[in-house]
């Protein structure tokens, strides 16, 4: 709470936002909003109680849904719900996915699996964008879903479906990247600067903060960062031999 109040208070600070898995989040959420946390995003991966025991491994479903509710009760429009696609582990939920959306301003956001150390990643567990779509289409009709006029920087194919209040999107790193328009930028939990989430390079800002750099020189730092960032990451296969952190570590 107190890193909320902290960052809520800088000067010019547009938004402020938060991704969690929701465990905790309901009885705490209504003070982060007062604080300024205007954008959520919730992880979840599975409706069902079993599933998510063995996917997180602990108990806690119905505290996570219950975010979801409280977050719709206070206002946030939309709650995001990102919801990495497994075969074989969670790609039979898809349409319970989308259901979320038919009453309640949720964006369910699909995530393609991408490979990062620990998880082991195999293509065979990767449900494209394509294939999902096609989930879609085949159960609420060809066309159901119209593209939204996505940002210049917006990493996700947004799409509204037809008699739902809320929306689905579609995170297509491994099928249809979009590093051209990608302008993420992570600070980790360690200092260093990461500014492509497939990439091993980092930058130390702590580092140089320690060292006495003025503001000037870290916006030369970030700046140089930003301008060796590559065009487009590896393809999947490539990616799935280089040495990453895993995404715990990495954040967001």
């Amino acid at each position: 709470m107190d890193l909320a109040a902290e960052l809520g208070g800088i000067p010019g600070l547009k938004h402020l936002g938060i991704t969690t898995n929701g465990i905790v989040l309901a009885k705490k959420l209504p003070l982060l909003k007062e604080l300024g946390m205007d954008l959520l995003n919730i992880s979840l991966d599975t409706l069902r109680p079993t599933t998510f025991q063995q996917l997180t491994r602990r108990n806690g479903l119905e505290k996570v849904l219950r975010s979801i509710d409280v977050a719709c009760d206070l206002g946030y429009d939309p709650v995001k719900v990102n919801c990495v696609v497994m075969r074989g582990q969670n790609d039979q939920e898809i349409l319970d996915f989308v259901e979320l959306t038919r009453e309640k301003p949720i964006n369910v956001r699909f995530i393609e699996y991408m490979p990062f150390d620990g998880n082991a990643w195999a293509n065979k567990k990767m449900v494209s964008y394509r294939e999902m779509v096609g989930m879609i289409e085949a159960r609420y009709g060809e066309g159901c879903l119209r593209r939204m006029n996505d940002g210049k920087s917006e990493v996700a194919k947004n799409f509204t479906i037809d008699g739902h209040k809320g929306s689905v999107s579609f995170v297509t790193s491994m099928t249809e990247h979009f590093c051209s328009g990608c302008s993420r930028l992570r600070i980790m939990a360690d200092g260093n600067l990461k500014v492509c989430l497939f990439g091993p390079s980092e930058v130390s800002l702590r580092d140089a903060m320690r060292s006495g750099a003025t503001d000037d020189d870290m916006l030369g730092i970030i700046s140089a960062a930003v301008d060796r960032k590559k065009a487009a990451h590896a393809g999947m296969f490539e990616l799935a031999k280089t040495k990453n952190r895993s995404m715990i570590k990495i954040g967001g």
